[in-house]
């Protein structure tokens, strides 16, 4: 998903700076002459394009930097690249430092912790355990009543409260929709 949004993100640049050169070039013929009808339209259609493409890239930045609110402003895309950067960067590991010494540099990083963690979870040496599958006394169990409810379908009430608890704006579903969606057209199907 990921390397999916990193292609989309270079597409919409590519398809961006291309809008923007289009325009330009409507711009400049306009100081001389005056536009075609056709060429007017053109350029209406460009303008909303290019609108829609920041919007667009407006809302990545907002969802990758999991800002909660808006500064005030049409263009907030810079705030939130900067977020999403420092959230970056405060994250990642750049050194370890062991009893062998400083370990530095992502590949020796990335190896260090990988033995780390194949060692802490490898086979031990003996084992003095046994597990007895049919003692059950000390482990509570499910009753019939409550497993009769945990099998129970989802009501339409329990989907309905789960759907409008979530937040609005963050990152879509599997689907591509965000909660909002599900919230705005249940609120709608409530009136109908």
């Amino acid at each position: 998903m990921r390397g999916w949004a990193k292609n989309q993100v270079g597409q919409n640049k590519k398809k961006k700076s291309f809008l923007l050169q289009q325009l330009d070039i409507l711009d400049r013929k306009v100081e001389s002459t005056l536009l075609s009808p056709q060429e007017l339209e053109h350029k209406r259609v460009l303008s909303a394009e290019l609108s829609g493409l920041l919007r667009e890239e407006e809302f990545y930045w907002f969802q990758r930097s999991k800002a909660t609110r808006l500064l005030q402003g049409d263009a907030n895309t810079r705030y939130f690249q900067l977020v999403a950067n420092g959230r970056h960067r405060k994250t990642r590991i750049f050194q370890l430092e062991q009893e062998e010494g400083t370990i530095v540099g992502h590949e020796n990083l990335k190896t260090y912790i990988t033995e780390y963690y194949n060692k802490l979870f490898e086979e031990p040496e003996q084992n003095d355990f046994s597990l007895n599958e049919d003692t059950t006394e000390d482990i509570p169990q499910v009753s019939q009543i409550e497993n009769e409810f945990l099998c129970d379908e989802f009501s339409e009430k329990e989907i309905r409260d789960a759907v409008f608890q979530m937040e609005h704006n963050k990152a879509p579903g599997p689907d591509g929709f965000p909660a909002e969606f599900y919230q705005f057209f249940g609120k709608l199907l409530r009136l109908i």
